[in-house]
């Protein structure tokens, strides 16, 4: 089974965890979401994947890639 490349970063009680999606435990645990997002994008770097970043309520806020997409994308426009 091949792990999944999307790295989430979502809230955690009062912290920020950083799970790889199919994970059951976060790879790390920060104080702010800009240390989370920080610590899943270089995860997501390294393996070409994607950081999906949620707010406090759970909702998906920006995903953004880190691997080979098309230039320019394909939802966007010239």
């Amino acid at each position: 089974m091949a792990t999944s490349k999307r790295i989430h970063v979502v809230p955690k009680e009062n912290r920020w965890a950083v799970k790889r999606e199919g994970n059951i435990k976060a790879s790390a645990i920060t104080n702010t979401k800009a240390e989370a997002y920080d610590v899943a994008r270089m995860y997501a770097k390294s393996c070409n994947g994607e950081v999906i970043t949620h707010n406090k309520n759970g909702r998906i806020s920006n995903p953004n890639s880190f691997g080979n997409d098309p230039c320019p994308p394909k939802d966007k426009k010239h």
